[in-house]
């Protein structure tokens, strides 16, 4: 090129660095005859891009003079890091602001849970944009004040696509998956994003066939699945045992070249386990150059469920020995295993290891797990000690473990006490009063199952259905007990009764034999 102007050089200076060749950038950088504000916003936008931003802080401090786009781009680097102090002081420091510099603060606020303060500062922007509104919505929606996300959006004037898929998201963490749908359908021209927070939604709310359905309506589209709407699959696959699924899908990743995803290579570990081909995820992790603690986690935790406790441990070693650092859900791994082994004494000495060698603070779930050992050991009342002396309220996870030991053990006493917690905490879940009811039948306690089985019909407590489901060709069907919405129903019916008749006519045939 024999005219370089300040165009041409910000230009390749920027190519550089957006194909990941900051070195290059800030060679170049260094040659240029005459830097403007535009070429030192690029060096530091460039930076931050490739996680450097102390590096961004350098030239933003060498800078000659500065524009708000500069002032922007390194309030924007910070949130990012998650460095919302040194954020707030650039915002509070910058001379003019515009939307930008409001939009990204209240995002830096939101991220950092101080949610009220988001508000406070979304409220005085001037001009709020789509951008505005739906930074604040999905701020809202993240820190899980889902009511005051909806309040929001109903007063956003022009509501953007971006907007709408946060709230979508919000719907299905509320498990609210009739709206959610309903706002989806709403929508006329759906990206892939929305795409995947509907499947997502469905996947996390349990509902697989849902998943599957929306992701084959998805390829009829022709939109293209990416990594999250493969890991949402194969979340739907693990939640119904599906390997044939689950298997389709692997071959799927396979033909996209996405195998070196260490996210993708975790869902697919994980959904074989759940499938029961733990061989498959040993051959997946052995075949990963650099598994990360989600991968030794997953793989610790397909050895524990299948009941290789030794395996689970022997890996946690290994894990250690590789450099990496345990953290309390490698633990609860670890203690699920040996809860599975029936092993009560190494599961506290793990919980011990956890809290003392290695400084864990034990969470809910530890609590819950260790409740499970000990209760699934006969070992009722040191499992309502272990309760009594937790930091925080048991959730109804832990009570109903208590609860369904109680029932196994014939303990009337504790099984009273975990029942009242749970209808407490739950009082329309109609499993609390059943199991109590078979606690007291089981005691011969005749008046006291009467007893709560009126209290049942009082509450307008009913039985929930249960229910199953059956794999078949490509398609996943649901039965729920006394449900006959399914399009082939009378076939099935048919079917059963045929099958029903056949077994009667053999056992017949057997008496008149052996008799």
């Amino acid at each position: 090129m024999p005219v370089k102007d300040i165009v041409s050089w910000n230009a390749i200076i920027t190519g550089y660095w957006q194909n990941g060749f900051i070195e290059e950038s800030k060679r170049l950088f260094g040659l240029m005859p005459v830097k403007n504000v535009v070429s030192w916003n690029s060096m530091i936008t460039g930076c931050i891009e490739n996680e450097r931003i102390d590096e961004a802080c350098e030239y933003f401090m060498e800078m000659p003079e500065r524009n708000t786009a500069s002032w922007n781009a390194m309030i924007s680097g910070f949130v990012k890091e998650g460095r919302v102090d040194e954020a707030l002081r650039l915002f509070e420091e910058m001379p003019n602001r515009n939307v930008i510099s409001y939009t990204v603060m209240v995002d830096g606020y939101a991220r950092k849970g101080e949610v009220d303060r988001a508000r406070y500062l979304f409220d005085w922007i001037p001009r709020k944009n789509e951008v505005s509104w739906t930074v604040m919505i999905n701020g809202y929606v993240e820190n899980e004040r889902f009511d005051e996300a909806r309040a929001l959006f109903d007063m956003m004037p022009e509501k953007s696509l971006v907007a709408i898929t946060a709230m979508i998201t919000g719907f299905c963490k509320e498990g609210m998956m009739e709206d959610a749908k309903r706002l989806f359908e709403e929508i006329h021209h759906r990206d892939l994003v929305a795409w995947n927070a509907m499947i997502a939604g469905y996947a996390q709310n349990g509902n697989a066939e849902e998943a599957f359905k929306l992701y084959l309506q998805m390829l009829k589209m022709g939109m293209k699945p990416d990594r999250a709407t493969l890991i949402s699959i194969l979340t739907s696959c693990s939640s119904v045992a599906s390997l044939k699924g689950g298997r389709q899908t692997h071959a799927f990743v396979i033909k996209k070249g996405l195998e070196p995803d260490i996210s993708l290579c975790n869902a697919l570990m994980s959904m074989y386990s759940k499938c029961g081909d733990i061989h498959e995820s040993k051959v997946l992790f052995e075949q990963l150059h650099s598994p990360d603690l989600v991968s030794w986690n997953t793989i610790i935790t397909a050895f524990g469920q299948h009941g290789h406790c030794e395996k689970a441990v022997d890996l946690f070693h290994e894990m250690c020995e590789h450099g990496l650092k345990p953290d309390g859900v490698t633990f609860l791994c670890v203690l699920s295993a040996c809860g599975h082994a029936g092993k009560v004494n190494e599961s506290i000495n793990w919980y011990d290891s956890m809290v003392n060698e290695y400084q864990i603070a034990p969470r809910a779930e530890h609590f819950a797990c260790l409740v499970d050992i000990l209760c699934r050991a006969g070992q009722l009342v040191k499992a309502h000690t272990i309760i009594k002396e937790m930091p925080f309220e048991a959730d109804a996870g832990i009570w109903g473990s208590l609860l369904t030991a109680c029932g196994a053990y014939l303990n009337v006493e504790l099984g009273e006490l975990a029942a009242m917690k749970l209808v407490e905490l739950e009082p329309g879940h109609s499993g609390t009063y059943i199991m109590l009811s078979n606690i007291y039948a089981a005691a011969g306690m005749w008046r006291e199952v009467g007893r709560v089985r009126g209290l049942m019909k009082e509450q307008g407590v009913k039985k929930e259905p249960g229910c199953s489901w059956v794999e078949t060709g490509n398609r996943v069907h649901l039965f729920k007990a006394g449900d006959v919405s399914h399009p082939e129903i009378s076939e099935i019916v048919l079917e059963l009764r045929r099958i029903g008749l056949q077994m009667k006519m053999s056992d017949d045939y057997e008496d008149i034999v052996l008799g």
